[in-house]
């Protein structure tokens, strides 16, 4: 029962991570949605715990990638315009060549 619970948390959680990343996108939006879908029914029946635990590690990872590399470009005119998201905003600290000293 706990497998499941877990199963049923990250196949939330990348819905979600979706729905961030791909915002604005219905044709992105659409293939991400057929693909999770089409991952999680595919393995809907497997029995052996440690490939369901492989395969929930396998779809956190996944989530992550998508939640921390992916960023939408927009075409406007004749150029693009990025649309990153605010938690891909680092602060912009300049670059350091002696080590700080720690408190």
């Amino acid at each position: 029962m706990e497998s499941r619970m877990k199963v049923l948390r990250v196949f939330r959680a990348l819905h979600r991570t979706r729905q961030r990343v791909f915002k604005e996108d219905e044709k992105a939006l659409t293939a991400a949605r057929q693909k999770i879908n089409e991952e999680f029914r595919k393995n809907m029946h497997e029995a052996s715990g440690e490939k369901v635990e492989k395969m929930i590690k396998m779809a956190s990872d996944v989530e992550k990638v998508l939640r921390q590399t992916v960023i939408q470009m927009e075409h406007v005119g004749d150029g693009l315009l990025l649309r990153p998201r605010e938690e891909l905003l680092l602060e912009n600290v300049p670059y350091c060549d002696t080590p700080r000293k720690k408190s």
